[in-house]
């Protein structure tokens, strides 16, 4: 009987320790996707609405607060790929050779993100890290690296074949490269890309790029 009463308690146990731990990373979880929804909404916010002259202290800003966020959460892998996209953002309006630092770190963040989980946000950490290798200049100033820009921008791809940011900047590493022909249909693809719920001013904004790099292609 004493024995039966034991098991008894064990289990019992054993459910309560689910019944208490499964809420507790249930609420990280849905955090963790509030911290995403809130940077990608403001991130977009000061990239297509705000001033071109406010916009080095607004990312400034909001790379702080990703970055607290990524403290926070360090165990998600979709923030701390946001967190990098901030900072390299930021990285980008700041410019110069202060900005390489920043870089630098956001390649770190992105690294860590797919270590984390390749998988995040459909490839964006891939999709990030192939736009980085190809903007940042190369050896012996930065670490832009051209085929590991590709390499990464497909890989982005085989995740999220019909997104719009991979095949955007799938688009424009071939441009840069002088493939016109491919930058035409990966820009094409890109502005056929599905909505994006939440993120309607990103779409437009995206689109907005989109045009002009087709404008540019016509021109050339």
């Amino acid at each position: 009987m004493k024995k039966m009463r034991l098991q008894r308690v064990i289990r019992a146990a054993m459910v309560s320790t689910v019944l208490v731990c499964t809420p507790l990373w249930a609420a990280n979880a849905t955090t963790a996707l509030d911290q995403v929804s809130e940077l990608q909404k403001d991130w977009a916010h000061i990239k297509y609405e705000v001033p071109e002259k406010q916009r080095e202290k607004a990312f400034e800003q909001l790379a702080e607060r990703a970055r607290g966020y990524a403290e926070e959460s360090k165990d998600s892998a979709e923030v701390l790929i946001w967190d990098a996209i901030v900072l390299s953002t930021y990285a980008g309006e700041k410019g110069g050779l202060g900005a390489l630092s920043l870089v630098k770190e956001a390649r770190n963040k992105l690294e860590n993100a797919l270590a984390l989980d390749p998988g995040a946000l459909q490839g964006s950490a891939y999709t990030s890290l192939g736009s980085l290798y190809y903007q940042v200049p190369g050896w012996p100033i930065g670490f832009g690296n051209d085929d590991k820009a590709e390499e990464m921008l497909k890989k982005a791809l085989s995740l999220n074949p019909n997104g719009i940011d991979p095949n955007f900047f799938y688009g424009d590493y071939l441009l840069k490269q002088g493939r016109k022909a491919e930058a035409k249909a990966a820009f094409e693809k890109a502005l056929s890309a599905p909505p994006r719920v939440g993120r309607e001013l990103a779409d437009r904004g995206r689109h907005e790029e989109i045009s002009e790099k087709l404008g540019q292609l016509k021109s050339q």
